[in-house]
C-alpha cells in the first residue's frame, strides 16, 4: 500500500467489505469487512493521518471499521447516510455504486468537516447493546400482539399467544440485564438516579440516554435538540412560511424522549404549565409535546452538564428556558 498524504477518506459499509476513497487518489480500495484487512488499512492512515475519515451509519456494520481507527488515534466521524445522500444529490452524483458512494463520502469529509465524535468504551457499548435489544423485544411484542388480534384460526392463536409468551419472558430477562448492568458501574448508577430526578423520566428514559445519547451535558440546548432530531426546522421560501418539522436524529431516544413528556405533562409541575401555556395560546396538541420534549431535554442537559438534581424551581437552571 501506498503511503501518500491523504486529507479526507471515505468509507463505504457493507457488511463483507469497504470502499476506502481517499480525496487525494483516484482508485478506490477494497478490503474486506474484517479486523485483520483493517489493521492493514489502521496502519497505513497511521503513517500519514488523513484530517478526517467518515463512514455511514450503516447498521453496526461500521462499528468494527470506526473501533478500530479511532482507536488508532484518527479522527472518525459516523454520519447519517441521508446527509451524504442529499450532499450528492446536490452536488449532481446521482449514479450510485459502493466506489462511487465512498468518492461521495471523502468530498462530503472534505466539504462539510462533520464533528468527530468519540466512539463509546465497550461498556457503554454493551449497555446500547442491551437497550437495543430490549427496542427489538418490544417491536417484536407488538408486532405479535396485532397478528393476535388478525388471527381467526385457533391453532394459529394459541402458536402467536406462545410466541408473546416466550418474548415477555425475554423482555424481562432484558430488563434484568440492564439492571445489573448500570448497577456494576457508580458513574452510571450517579447518572440514571440524576435524570430520573426528574418527574416523568423513568428507567427506559434515563437508560435510552445514558446508552444513546452519551453527548447530553456536553453540547448546548440547540446541539442537542438537532441531534435528537427535536428542533424545528424553517420551511421558508420568498414570501411563503412553511410549518415547521421537526426530522432526523436519533428515532429511539426521541421515542423514549416522547413517552417521558406525556408522563411529565400529568406528573412535572413545570412541564404541565408549560405545556397547558402552549395550548391556552392556540398550539396544537403535537406540537405543544415537542415543544415540551425540547424542554424537557434542555432541563436534562443542564441538570447533566451541571450535576444537578432536579428541584421544583427547575426554571432557575441554566438553559432551562427554550421559549
Amino acid at each position: 500500500m501506498t503511503t501518500a498524504a491523504v486529507s479526507f477518506v471515505g468509507i463505504d459499509v457493507a457488511k463483507a467489505k469497504l470502499d476506502v476513497a481517499f480525496s487525494d487518489r483516484t482508485e478506490v480500495l477494497t478490503i474486506a469487512n474484517e479486523a485483520s484487512a483493517l489493521e492493514g488499512l489502521r496502519r497505513e492512515l497511521s503513517e500519514r493521518p488523513p484530517e478526517l475519515i467518515v463512514l455511514e451509519a450503516s447498521g453496526g456494520y461500521e462499528t468494527l471499521a470506526a473501533s478500530i481507527l479511532a482507536e488508532a488515534g484518527l479522527s472518525v466521524a459516523v454520519v447519517n447516510a441521508r446527509c451524504v445522500r442529499d450532499f450528492a444529490k446536490a452536488t449532481g452524483r446521482l449514479a450510485k455504486t459502493d466506489r462511487l458512494d465512498a468518492k461521495v463520502l471523502a468530498q462530503f469529509a472534505e466539504a462539510v468537516k462533520p464533528a468527530v465524535r468519540p466512539l463509546p468504551d465497550d461498556q457503554l457499548a454493551e449497555l446500547t447493546a442491551l437497550v437495543n435489544r430490549r427496542r427489538q423485544l418490544l417491536e417484536m411484542i407488538t408486532a405479535e400482539k396485532q397478528r393476535l388480534d388478525k388471527a381467526r384460526v385457533r391453532r394459529i392463536q394459541k402458536d402467536v399467544a406462545a410466541v408473546i409468551g416466550f418474548l415477555l419472558k425475554r423482555l424481562k430477562a432484558a430488563d434484568t440485564d440492564l439492571c445489573l448492568w448500570i448497577e456494576q458501574s457508580p458513574v452510571w448508577r450517579a447518572r440514571e438516579a440524576l435524570l430520573k430526578s426528574v418527574p416523568g423520566v423513568g428507567d427506559i428514559t434515563a437508560r435510552a440516554l445514558i446508552a444513546r445519547l452519551p453527548e447530553l451535558g456536553t453540547l448546548d440546548a440547540k446541539q442537542v435538540a438537532a441531534l435528537v432530531g427535536i428542533a424545528p426546522l424553517n420551511r421558508d421560501s420568498g414570501t411563503w412560511r412553511g410549518t415547521r418539522h421537526i426530522a432526523g436524529g436519533r428515532a429511539d431516544v426521541r421515542c423514549a424522549l416522547y413517552m417521558a413528556s406525556i408522563s411529565a405533562i400529568r406528573c412535572n409541575a413545570i412541564i404541565k404549565t408549560f405545556y397547558q401555556r402552549l395550548r391556552q395560546a392556540g398550539k396544537p396538541a403535537k406540537v405543544a409535546i415537542v415543544a415540551c420534549m425540547r424542554k424537557l431535554l434542555t432541563i436534562l442537559n443542564a441538570m447533566v452538564k451541571s450535576n444537578t438534581p432536579w428541584h421544583d424551581n427547575q426554571i432557575a437552571l441554566p438553559e432551562s428556558r427554550i421559549l
